[in-house]
């Protein structure tokens, strides 16, 4: 802290706004703290991807080799940057209920905020959860933002998806959405909505950019509740491969998922399209 921000907060006469000051700074210190370390680890992997030896990067830092040994394996993880940095916020989408006309959550929505909050915290991130409002209105020219959310319940998604160069949201004739790879001419239709009916659901996942142009957000939701859960389950348990091929910058994908019909729980999920790059970042 520059000393003469910490003097400022010191001379604060009132007692409560100078501990209130004094809590959001240190808040703010310690996300840079760990943003840093990130950082710092970050780039020890990557120098040592390129093939230097952990001794030739201590040497080449000014550091012992023991302290570049130690930097590698302490502090939070570089991949989950892929999520965001600092504090994340975690949109899902409130739904009318068709009996009660009042707002409710899906379970499944509410389940896959809470293990993606789960891994967030797990590479010290903070998260803030909230909810995309009834008619779909949410500001998504924020930084860090991570959108639970598809184009039926939401215009503004619904225009945001659009900026997809590869993959689209499409209606079928029939009624139910579905997912369109324009590249291949691949059409990805939910398992519960064909004939006869399987237990896989198709979800896309991409990271695209703010209307402002001021930065990216990270959606995702499956054509169904089971598609959602399922995008979860791969981000839980490839997010270093994931965070290997496209870093921080935009792109899309489709995530095919088997699922339990007894519980909707994701038992298989992986890519089932190419990994989409978007150029821009």
């Amino acid at each position: 802290m520059p000393s003469s921000e910490l003097e400022r907060i010191a001379a604060i006469e009132d007692p409560f706004v100078l501990l209130r000051a004094a809590t959001e700074r240190l808040n703010a210190a310690q996300q840079e703290v760990a943003e840093l370390a990130r950082l710092r680890r970050r780039v020890i992997q990557d120098l040592h991807a390129q093939g230097m030896s952990y001794a030739q990067i201590a040497e080449a830092a000014g550091l012992t080799r023991g302290r570049i040994h130690q930097i590698r394996h302490t502090g939070p993880a570089p991949e989950g940057a892929f999520l965001g940095t600092g504090t994340l916020t975690i949109a899902t989408p409130l739904k009318q209920d068709a009996i009660k006309a009042r707002p409710v959550v899906a379970m499944e929505d509410v389940t896959a905020g809470k293990r993606l909050e789960d891994l967030a915290r797990g590479f010290g991130l903070s998260v803030e959860l909230e909810h995309v409002p009834l008619g779909g209105d949410i500001d998504i020219n924020r930084p860090n933002l991570i959108v639970i959310c598809g184009p039926r319940l939401s215009p503004v998604m619904a225009q945001m998806y659009e900026y997809d160069p590869v993959l689209e949201w499409v209606k079928a004739d029939d009624g139910p959405w579905t997912i369109h790879d324009s590249r291949t001419g691949t059409t990805y239709r939910s398992g519960e909505d064909s004939d006869p009916a399987t237990h896989v659901d198709y979800a896309y996942l991409g990271r695209l950019a703010r209307p402002d142009g001021k930065g990216n957000v990270l959606v995702f939701t499956g054509i169904h509740p089971q598609g959602t859960l399922g995008v979860v389950s791969l981000i839980v348990s490839e997010i270093n491969t994931l965070w290997g091929q496209v870093g921080e910058d935009r792109f899309s994908t489709v995530v095919g998922v088997e699922y339990d019909p007894a519980t909707g729980e994701p038992v298989k999920a992986e890519l089932a399209s190419p990994l989409y790059q978007h150029e821009g970042h």
